[in-house]
């Protein structure tokens, strides 16, 4: 592709583009050097597809185009995060305010079901047809879902736009690939210590920020944010973000042939599979009884079409498939993918279990406070990320961090199970360093199924494959760990508040009625049991505290079946060491560029025309 360099370094660079999802590296056109009106004669040429960073004009990394791509990234992410991590803490004042609906339940389920699908479907079809239309879209989708919720009036309008909320989270989600192809491949770990820098005011620190909008403004400014960040970011992304159209990938000829014999049926088979699959999961416990209909009927008929889904891209060969099959030939992206899950499965156990923890142990009614120790986990994590990011380059060796990384972290969080309801300088003192490291190794498997790849030209398909089998097994996991959780309550409770209420002198036909207001927790639902007194009171309160104490502790040693399982998987990871090079994937051009550099390359394709 043409490029030029600017006569001086006030002048924005011209930026070139790269990769095409259909030509290996090998058989990429080189689109000879053609003048621009006002070119000068000290105009070089660059090479279109891919480019060593050396050979980048001078100031391209500082450019409006580069760091304005980077910010709308960052934004995207800030917008995006929030709607699942915000509101997840608040969910209660929430529903107390346009509600009481059981349903409230679905709005953090949304999330999870969005990526899982978004994630392939975006990195596919970018990969194809350009991603520049698709991410300032997808942001716009976004602040469309950000207004429906800050303005619901009720449950199922605030539903209604966290399904929205969640699919347009998979272009903020799609950061490893968007970041990755941007910058030289040494130095795609940076790129995700900053995108999870980005995630630390809405991610780490996210249960303090909506515990605190929610008592001193309203849960509502929850949205507000998001509106502000997905506008902004969407802004950027139109007026700075100018990636290779799909006339720089491919002919012209090309186009409907490409529309026509695209996977229309692996996206529906795809898509309805993971949806009702992860519907079923997300259901069973929460909205509906693992043994209802709802239930069984979604997990059975979502399995059965994505194994459907499978047969059909095995054995159905085509040019265009939803995600090609050699992926999972490949052990580096496939043990990666993995690894990548099993490090939110973890982080999950922790995130569902010491919130919950927090309120009944420690909070003691103070929700600001509370929001403040919820963060050991989301803060822990994010922080982990960052660093482990930063640090990869300079340590190298992905096996040993892998495997280091996971088993101090997990051995960490499993001491958890040694808290109890009287000291809570123990659960922080294990949670901070255990979540740091799984967070570090988490952060090197969102780097790394970009980099095992043989064909740069796949990177969001690769990505994008990779972020969908972490929704859905982070999912799995979390439905895994609320089960124990709820089938160990069930357990433990009544063991622990049924003697020590009766010895203090409660009926033991109050018994049922104080295990509700226990659960409760409201003056309403205390009043209402017969025989309470302030000292049977105390008693049960303490007792339901070493009850909840008891069932936490399973949960924490069932994650340990995630970290034995990542330690191994780590065992068997490739080294990119040999990756880590000045080669970048994709470089952007300037909007008024365009149709020259589009002209030059159709130009080249005609000429020749076997590469295709």
């Amino acid at each position: 592709m043409p490029h030029t360099m600017p006569n001086n370094s006030g002048d924005d660079p011209r930026m070139d583009t790269a990769a095409t999802p259909s030509v290996s590296e090998k058989d990429q056109p080189a689109v000879e050097h053609t003048e621009h009106p006002n070119s000068s004669a000290s105009e070089v040429p660059v090479v279109m597809f891919g480019a060593d960073s050396a050979t980048l004009p001078r100031g391209y990394f500082s450019s409006p185009y580069f760091l304005g791509s980077m910010a709308a990234c960052g934004m995207s992410l800030l917008g995006s995060v929030g709607g699942y991590a915000l509101a997840a803490p608040i969910l209660g004042i929430i529903n107390a305010d346009i509600g009481p609906n059981k349903n409230i339940a679905w709005v953090p389920l949304m999330f999870p079901v969005g990526l899982a699908v978004g994630q392939t479907l975006l990195g596919r079809v970018s990969d194809i047809f350009g991603r520049r239309w698709f991410f300032a879209g997808g942001q716009g989708f976004g602040l469309v879902g950000a207004i429906i919720c800050a303005t619901a009036k009720d449950v199922p309008t605030l539903i209604g736009g966290s399904v929205i909320v969640g699919l347009a989270g998979a272009t903020a989600l799609s950061y490893p690939f968007l970041i990755g192809e941007l910058v030289p491949m040494k130095y795609r770990f940076f790129g995700t210590a900053y995108a999870c820098f980005c995630c630390i005011p809405f991610s780490g620190l996210a249960p303090a920020i909506a515990n605190s909008l929610a008592t001193t403004a309203s849960w509502r400014w929850c949205y507000y944010i998001m509106i502000i960040f997905n506008g902004l970011s969407m802004t950027f992304y139109i007026l700075f973000y100018h990636p290779p159209t799909f006339g720089m990938k491919h002919s012209r000829k090309e186009k409907l042939r490409m529309i026509r014999s695209f996977d229309y049926v692996g996206i529906g088979l795809f898509t309805s599979g993971m949806v009702l699959f992860l519907l079923g999961i997300s259901w069973g416990g929460n909205v509906y009884p693992w043994k209802s209909a709802s239930v069984i009927c979604t997990l059975v008929i979502g399995a059965l079409v994505l194994a459907a889904f499978f047969l059909w891209e095995i054995y159905h060969p085509m040019d265009e498939p939803l995600i090609p099959m050699h992926l999972f030939r490949n052990r580096g992206w496939f043990i990666s993918s993995l690894l990548v899950s099993i490090g939110a499965s973890i982080y999950y156990a922790f995130g569902i279990v010491w919130p919950s923890m927090v309120n009944v142990l420690y909070a003691n009614g103070d929700q600001i406070y509370a929001g403040w120790l919820q963060c050991c986990v989301g803060g822990a994590f994010t922080l982990g990320q960052v660093t482990g990011s930063f640090l990869y380059k300079f340590i190298g060796s992905v096996r040993v961090q892998l495997t280091v990384t996971t088993l101090v972290g997990g051995a960490l969080l499993a001491g958890v199970a040694g808290a109890s309801p009287a000291d809570v300088n123990l659960p922080i003192g294990l949670l901070i360093p255990g979540n740091f490291f799984i967070g570090w190794m988490e952060a090197l498997t969102l780097t790394l199924p970009g980099m095992y790849i043989r064909d740069q030209n796949e990177i969001g398909v690769a990505v994008g494959v990779a972020g969908s089998v972490r929704s859905a097994l982070s999912t799995l996991a979390s439905t895994i760990y609320v089960a124990i959780l709820n089938n160990r309550l069930a357990e433990t409770v009544p063991a622990a508040v049924t003697p020590a209420v009766t010895e203090a002198g409660l009926p033991a036909s109050s018994v049922p009625a104080l295990l509700a207001a226990l659960s409760l927790g409201t003056p309403d639902a205390f009043s209402a049991v017969q025989g309470l007194t302030s000292r049977i009171r105390d008693v049960g309160l303490a007792a339901f505290k070493e009850g909840n104490t008891a069932a936490y502790r399973t949960v924490f040693f069932a994650s340990l079946a995630f970290t034995g399982t990542g330690i191994i998987l780590s065992l068997f990871a490739p080294s990119v060491d040999a990756k880590m090079t000045d080669s970048v994937a994709v470089t952007l051009h300037r909007k008024k560029e365009e149709k020259d550099l589009e002209n030059a390359v159709q130009k080249q394709l005609e000429a020749e025309p076997t590469t295709y």
